[in-house]
């Protein structure tokens, strides 16, 4: 979860608003108010005035500055959503970021906007970095997803060009450089260039940002131009950028930033954006941009989840006093998040929001009326025994996410375009990282091993977890099943290894096994084999494709086992 530093000056003066009066709000009241954003105060500073606040929800980073804590508190205290009319369709723009063909094939979208009216303080440009930092790292994954570039806007002439060009065709000086360099070169010998070239490599042209005079801006996702990059205390006109590789992230980060900055005093011009193909939003649009769209909801969901009947009126009244735009009609409500949020996946995502906002103290607590004893399912004392025989066999266990990327789970393993590469895919997705479920265990513990190569060999790792097959016979279109999957990883790694280890598992859990010869993408032809018993394919092993090994930059060979625990109960 993100931890974010701040002053304490500096929130004080964004809860009273830009133009009004602080006054001290003692620490007590604070940490109640924290609440509203699932906060919690972790330290303070009392001779520096620094705040260390740690935020409890990944799905919310607007909330992951000072600026977002303040305005959720200030909308509270106000019990109305804030007005940004900088998010509706507007009369005039600064300029236009025009986009070349081809950018689609490496870093295809950009969001932009101007920014006036605010002389940058000490404090202020501390936030600015800080958010451009955590939503770089934690929202963008490290720059692949999104990243941000702040600029004087002064010294660019509109309309600036987002364009490829070959490694050694520019120079610039980057930031944190005093040496002109060329873009294969800031790759080579710039930390951000080693940081995060990955993120580009493997392009024979590379993404640029140059404006009407050729002048450069940046080299996104990589580092800035000092020139027009290096943004200081006392700048009153900024530029501000986001490229990425998902429209709707990119989008809501630029929509953070400017709600940023209007609250502390900034007059937003929004900038046109020119692409040469059509995207969601079309093929010319305007940022900042309000893309959200309002959903109705039975006001009976939100009281059945509550356990507690309030009325239209006083959901309205609390989810305004949150931020949201609130209609009710009836026995529903239609509701719609600001801007700078995109998070509502559920109506138990409103029905938590409601409670937030009422306060969860103000629900009477109800206790279970009934006594009942729980024990392990049959599935699980099986997965149990089978954790310990692998132990037994000098396997390490490995506990990992059951969500993940598409990349990780289909294109990594040879999968796409076949059988193999179906998954239940998250709608409205937050991060690409976190896009899907897994089908199979094996994608998860490779991921382990890529991160392990400079550990001893052999490696030896398991996993028993859930995993999500896609199944149109059932009622939600997928089955959740738990499943085995094991790895041997060494220079000498082999078919039969694996096999020995499945022999000794199923002799131990006294179950008969054959196996048959099966085609799989993620293995080797002729060194796999599908696992029977029962009459039920219940798995699958094999010599993992050395294709699959060099997506993951896996060095040694590895050899893998995937078993359904619950088809092999089913087997019986």
């Amino acid at each position: 979860m993100p931890t974010i530093s701040l002053q304490r000056d500096d929130l004080e003066a964004l809860i009273a608003g830009y133009g009004e009066p602080s006054s001290r709000i003692p620490l007590d009241q604070l940490e109640q108010w924290l609440m509203l954003v699932k906060g919690e105060l972790k330290g303070h500073n009392a001779e520096t005035g620094e705040l260390r606040i740690e935020l409890q929800d990944s799905n919310r980073p607007d909330l992951w500055c000072c600026e977002g804590i303040a305005r959720q508190i200030r909308i509270k205290q106000r019990g109305a959503p804030l007005n940004y009319p900088f998010f509706q369709k507007p009369k005039r723009t600064a300029g236009t970021v025009i986009v070349a063909p081809g950018m689609e094939e490496v870093r295809p979208y950009i969001a932009a906007c101007a920014v006036a009216g605010y002389r940058v303080t000490a404090a202020g440009l501390a936030q600015l970095i800080q958010t451009q930092e955590k939503l770089a790292d934690i929202f963008g994954r490290k720059r692949r997803t999104v990243s941000i570039g702040l600029y004087r806007l002064a010294r660019i002439e509109f309309p600036v060009t987002y364009d490829l060009v070959k490694p050694d065709e520019i120079r610039f000086t980057p930031l944190g450089m005093e040496t002109v360099m060329t873009l294969r070169e800031i790759l080579m010998v710039h930390p951000k260039g080693v940081e995060y070239g990955g993120i580009v490599g493997g392009h024979d042209r590379l993404p640029v940002l140059r404006d009407a005079t050729g002048q450069v801006l940046s080299f996104p996702p990589i580092i800035n131009s000092r020139e027009v990059g290096e943004v200081q205390v006392g700048d009153d006109q900024l530029f501000v950028e986001v490229t990425g590789t998902d429209l709707p992230m990119v989008t809501l980060a630029l929509n953070i930033f400017a709600a940023n900055l209007a609250d502390r005093g900034a007059l937003i011009t929004p900038v046109e954006i020119h692409a040469p193909v059509k995207t969601v939003f079309g093929k010319r649009w305007s940022t900042p941009l309000d893309f959200g769209q309002p959903r109705t909801i039975p006001l009976a969901a939100i009281e059945s989840a509550l356990g507690e009947a309030m009325g239209a009126k006083d959901v309205s009244a609390s989810l305004k006093s949150y931020g949201y735009g609130v209609k009710s009609a009836g026995k529903q409500v239609t509701v719609q998040v600001p801007p700078y949020r995109h998070d509502l996946l559920h109506t138990v995502d409103v029905v938590e929001d409601v409670a937030i906002s009422e306060g969860y103290a103000r629900f009477a607590p109800v206790m279970p009326s009934q006594f009942t004893v729980g024990g392990l399912s049959r599935v699980e004392q099986m997965a149990d025994r089978v954790r310990h025989l692998m132990v037994g066999m000098e396997f390490q266990e490995i506990i990992s996410n059951i969500m993940g990327s598409r990349q990780d789970f289909c294109s990594r393993m040879r999968l796409e375009g076949t059988a193999w590469s179906k998954v239940v895919e998250v709608d409205n997705v937050m991060s690409l990282s976190y896009s899907c479920l897994r089908q199979w265990v094996v994608p998860s513990l490779l991921q382990v091993e890529a991160n392990s190569s400079r550990a001893f060999y052999p490696h030896r790792m398991f996993e028993v977890g859930e995993v999500a097959v896609p199944d149109a016979q059932s009622e939600i279109g997928s089955r959740t099943v738990t499943a085995l999957g094991a790895v041997i990883a060494h220079a000498g790694a082999a078919f039969s290894e694996i096999h020995s280890c499945l022999d000794l598992l199923m002799y131990y859990l006294d179950r008969s096994f054959t196996l048959e010869p099966v085609e799989h993408p993620s293995f080797l032809d002729g060194r796999a084999g599908k696992i029977v018993s029962g009459g039920r394919a219940i798995g699958l092993l094999g010599e993992v494709h050395p294709e699959v090994l060099e997506q993951w930059q896996i060095g040694v060979p590895v050899v893998a086992l995937e078993l359904e625990i619950d088809q092999l109960l089913e087997s019986l």
